[in-house]
């Protein structure tokens, strides 16, 4: 375990210094979500009482770091894992009065219009964002002049169809790295041409982290060093990927004034107290 803890200490992230190594690597579902909720409030103008959505937050790591460092009131939104599961961890961590856990599928919050001042979403969004509706659907949640932003996994360079060999070749341990979820993952570029397109948002900014490689590879090591893999590691994919492909991307902007009706509501077009 000391290995492992010395790989999950970086300078870079003071916060996420913070936290106990063995409730890191016990609550994982993918890279460090402190070290990537870390390096998007760097971008987020977080305040004290805002409230904030996490979107997909898995274990809800993400939401009690919110919580904790921030102060704000979070929402911890996933479709896949228990709100009584996450519950427990909120209640553990001590922020039962600021993490609310709820079942949501990201095509049907059941939330009100302008309700958030923030909406963030941790290695998640790149599973339903992708959609060229969505982040104006996303965006009618969040007050005008409230924020959206995503940290995903993505591409540091577009390739064509032929995926590099070195991403589809077999680790020692028989895992491939890249998988048909893959093809989600999207340059900076990408998702900065897709958003700047949304009248709903204004003051996008996109951009790499390079460095999200090696992150990734210390944190699929140190997963291997405890016996927490819940999957078969990816760090020697990413070893030889050196970052030239594969790292992550942050994603911010600004809702503006602009309306934008729920595109996913199947009662879209009843007026409101009408009965069908």
């Amino acid at each position: 375990m000391n290995n492992a803890k010395q790989l999950l200490h970086k300078p870079e992230f003071p916060r996420s210094n913070r936290y106990e190594a063995a409730w890191v690597l016990e609550n994982q579902m993918g890279p460090n979500a402190l070290w990537l909720t870390e390096s998007l409030t760097e971008a987020l103008p977080l305040e004290r009482g805002m409230r904030v959505l996490d979107l997909g937050c898995g274990r809800a790591v993400s939401s009690i770091f919110l919580a904790k460092e921030f102060g704000v009131r979070v929402w911890a939104a996933d479709l896949w894992i228990a709100p009584d599961h996450n519950w427990r961890r909120v209640r553990d961590a001590e922020v039962a009065d600021a993490v609310c856990p709820l079942r949501a599928e990201a095509h049907a919050l059941p939330f009100p219009q302008d309700f958030f001042d923030a909406v963030v979403s941790i290695d998640a969004y790149h599973y339903f964002g992708t959609d060229q509706l969505y982040l104006s659907y996303l965006s009618r949640f969040v007050r005008a002049g409230g924020v959206i932003g995503v940290v995903v996994p993505g591409l540091m360079r577009a390739f064509e169809e032929t995926v590099p060999e070195h991403l589809v070749r077999p680790q020692a341990n028989g895992k491939a790295f890249w998988e048909d979820d893959c093809w989600s993952f999207k340059t900076a570029d990408w998702w900065r041409r897709l958003w700047s397109r949304s009248s709903t948002v204004c003051d996008v900014r996109v951009d790499s982290q390079p460095e999200g490689w090696r992150h990734w590879r210390d944190f699929e090591q140190a997963l291997e060093l405890a016996g927490k893999s819940v999957f078969p590691s990816d760090a020697e994919a990413l070893e030889r990927d050196q970052g030239r492909y594969i790292g992550f991307v942050r994603a911010v902007a600004t809702r503006t004034a602009a309306g934008s009706p729920n595109l996913y509501d199947p009662s879209l077009g009843m007026r409101e107290g009408v009965d069908e």
